[in-house]
C-alpha cells in the first residue's frame, strides 16, 4: 500500500517552502492535440502574448524581489522564442522540461513519450546550452511510465504530481529502490484555472480578478506555510502576464519575501534539498481490481 510523505526539514531553520514557477506553454499549448487551430490568428496572437510580453514583465518582477524561478519550456516553444529562452537563463533562472509540443503522457505510449523527452531535451540544448534537471509533464498529467524514463534520462525531479504538501522520493516502479525526486503541485495553485478562456478551446468563460486568484493562492501559502508544506504556484506567462494580474503577483511576492520562516527557492534548490535528506523512496501504485 502507498504511505504518506515523510515530514521533512528546511534549511536555515525555515519552516516550510516557497516556489514560483512559469510553463511557457505559447502556441504548444493548443496545436499538440488540434493542430487546426493553428489557422485561427488570434488564438495564435493570446498564446504569443507570453513570450513577447508576459515574460519580459515577469523577469522584471522576478529581479525586483530577487527570485530564483523555474520555467518549464516545450521544446517547440524554445525553436519558436530562442531569443526570449536565453533571456530567461541569462536572468539566472532555472529551465525545466516541459514536453515538445506540450504532448500529455496520458495520451501517447511508452515509446512516443520516451522520444518526446529525448526530443525536448534536444531542443533545450541546441537554444539555451542546457539540461533541465527538472520536469514537469504538459497538463500535469504523468503516465505509469513516466518516472522511469525520467531516471533513464538522469532527470533530478519531478513537479506534476499532487498526493503531499511536501517533496519526497518518489520510486520510479512500485518498491525499486531507484527514485527521482517529486515537487507535488495542486490545480489550486495554478493560474490556468483562475484566467484561461480561448472559445471552443479551453474555459467556461468566467474569467476571475486578480483579487480573487491572489486571495486563493496567498490563503494556500498560509496554510502550507503552517503545515511545514511546499508552496508552489504555476503561472502561465500568457495569462499572469497581463498588466492587472502581474500587479497583484507582485504583491504576492512581497508577501511571500516578508514571511521569514519560509524559505524561497527555485524548483531545483528545493529537489537538490530534498535529495540530500536521504528519504526511502515512495511508491504509487495503480489502482488493482478494477472489476
Amino acid at each position: 500500500m502507498s504511505r504518506p510523505a515523510d515530514p521533512v526539514t528546511w534549511p536555515e531553520g525555515k519552516t516550510a517552502a516557497a516556489t514560483f514557477s512559469f510553463d511557457i506553454d505559447a502556441e504548444s499549448a493548443v496545436l499538440w492535440q488540434a493542430p487546426h487551430v493553428a489557422d485561427r490568428m488570434s488564438v495564435m496572437s493570446h498564446q504569443a502574448y507570453g513570450p513577447l510580453v508576459g515574460i519580459p514583465r515577469l523577469l522584471g518582477l522576478l529581479e525586483k524581489h530577487r527570485i530564483r524561478s523555474t520555467f518549464f519550456v516545450p521544446g517547440y516553444t524554445a525553436h519558436r522564442y530562442p531569443g526570449v529562452v536565453r533571456d530567461i537563463v541569462a536572468a539566472g533562472h532555472e529551465i525545466g522540461h516541459h514536453g515538445y509540443l506540450h504532448e500529455q503522457p496520458t495520451g501517447i505510449s511508452a515509446e512516443e513519450e520516451a522520444a518526446v523527452l529525448d526530443r525536448g531535451l534536444d531542443a533545450l540544448q541546441e537554444v539555451a546550452g542546457i539540461r533541465p534537471v527538472g520536469y514537469r509533464a504538459p497538463m500535469c498529467e504523468l503516465s505509469w511510465h513516466s518516472a522511469a524514463l525520467l531516471d533513464a534520462r538522469g532527470f533530478l525531479y519531478d513537479a506534476s504530481l499532487m498526493d503531499a504538501d511536501v517533496p519526497y522520493e518518489l520510486a520510479i516502479t512500485p518498491g525499486s529502490s531507484r527514485s527521482i525526486v517529486e515537487i507535488p503541485m495542486q490545480w489550486a495553485l495554478d493560474d490556468w484555472e483562475q484566467y484561461c478562456y480561448l472559445p471552443d478551446i479551453y474555459g467556461s468563460g468566467l474569467i476571475e480578478t486578480p483579487a480573487k486568484a491572489r486571495e486563493l493562492w496567498q490563503a494556500e501559502f498560509e496554510g502550507l506555510r503552517v503545515a511545514g508544506g511546499c508552496w508552489v504556484l504555476t503561472n502561465h506567462p500568457f495569462l499572469s502576464g497581463r498588466p492587472s494580474r502581474a500587479q497583484q503577483l507582485d504583491e504576492l511576492m512581497e508577501h511571500v519575501l516578508g514571511c521569514a520562516d519560509v524559505w524561497v527557492a527555485s524548483m531545483e534548490e528545493i529537489a537538490r534539498h530534498i535529495r540530500g535528506l536521504s528519504l526511502a523512496p515512495r511508491s504509487i501504485e495503480f489502482p488493482a481490481d478494477l472489476s
